[in-house]
């Protein structure tokens, strides 16, 4: 495996590229398009008037609550390079996403499938980064790189109350060897209520083994009136004491490539300037109402990828992130706030990460 940017586009190499979607179920070669109308219940009658090779499966279809479906699941060496997939916003946070390695028992990825794609509020947020890319309306890209040695599987399970009626996807690897230095991608959501006593939210806790950390997505349901981010980010690597990180930055929105506030002109207009790019971005604050009568309260949406600067360890990895806000007297408040974080981390070997918290636990409070 190798690197597949624009700089090496060029380059040939022994590797078979394959992909995997509703039209071609397993992926193997000479087997799209094969379904006829009528085959199963996940073909459309739309098709019915064109037969055979005419957008007669283009979607899984039905899916109902508690129901698990296999979206992929491929036999190595490889490497998955690109998945698109697209459903209605509303059940984003009833889906859950995971990916098992090799001969895992357990998901190395479980992560609800909006919070995969930097849309965990209300899936409308616009991505424009080198991971993952949304589009208008919905269409959800990761190009996250996951090598796997012997197997991938990907599933997703409704978790929610009600029939999920349509998913879209497809997902594109290539066979080929990978090198015994590529590490597996892990993502694990965790979600918290911060507190006077103890404003502080767990982004990973006690990671073990060998890896780096490649990104964050966050999203932060500010219960508390005025600036929410003066909280820093930390990371305690490779034994490091719980007060004592090797890594402690100087504020949220520091932390997200941004600052003072992510206000342009404090004199005149207070709104943050929402933003996307490459690896940082603040795409999205979206004032959500508190049942049908109450306030109105900020759902601030932001990522941090670490490619150009993982933050490697050899032995383990804890990161958190402070709720801070400011007393009317300049003192730092502790805030009482809702957050819910998606980690990114590659590790040397597959290991089980936290499982999903139910789906009522998913949703602000």
């Amino acid at each position: 495996m190798e690197n597949t940017g624009q700089l090496d586009i060029f380059r040939l190499r022994h590797a078979r590229t394959r992909s995997i979607s509703a039209e071609n179920p397993t992926g193997a070669k000479g087997s799209g398009a094969r379904a006829a109308p009528g085959d199963d219940p996940w073909c459309t009658d739309a098709a019915s008037e064109l037969g055979r090779g005419w957008k007669v499966r283009p979607c899984l279809r039905n899916l109902e609550p508690g129901q698990t479906v296999v979206l992929a699941d491929i036999e190595g060496p490889g490497v998955v390079q690109h998945i698109w997939c697209t459903v209605l916003a509303s059940v984003h946070r009833w889906i859950a996403w995971e990916v098992t390695y090799d001969d895992g028992a357990s998901p190395s990825i479980a992560v609800p499938v909006g919070d995969f794609f930097a849309n965990g509020i209300d899936g409308r947020a616009l991505i424009n980064s080198q991971p993952i890319a949304v589009n208008p309306k919905g269409g959800m890209n990761s190009y996250w790189p996951m090598p796997f040695r012997k197997r991938f599987r990907l599933t997703i399970r409704n978790d929610g109350p009600k029939t999920i009626n349509e998913f879209f996807y497809q997902v594109t690897y290539s066979l080929e060897d990978v090198p015994a230095d590529a590490g597996y991608l892990h993502a694990s959501w965790s979600r918290s209520l911060t507190t006077r006593e103890n404003p502080e939210h767990v982004i990973v806790d006690r990671v073990r083994g060998r890896g780096h950390y490649a990104g964050t997505y966050l999203v932060w349901n500010q219960l508390s009136n005025g600036w929410w981010g003066e909280g820093e980010v930390k990371f305690f690597l490779d034994g490091d004491g719980d007060d004592a990180p090797t890594i402690c930055g100087t504020g949220t929105e520091d932390y997200f490539g941004g600052a003072w506030g992510f206000v342009m002109d404090h004199e005149r207009d207070l709104t943050p300037t929402a933003y996307s790019t490459a690896y940082l971005g603040y795409p999205q604050v979206v004032h959500e109402c508190l049942g049908h009568t109450g306030p109105r309260i900020p759902s601030h949406g932001l990522y941090r990828w670490h490619i150009p600067d993982p933050v490697r360890f050899e032995k383990d990895l804890r990161v958190t992130i402070q709720a801070l806000g400011w007393w009317p007297n300049g003192k730092f408040q502790p805030l009482t706030d809702d957050l819910a974080s998606t980690a990114f981390y590659y590790l040397e070997r597959p290991a089980a990460v936290p499982a999903l918290a139910r789906v009522e636990e998913r949703f602000a409070r």
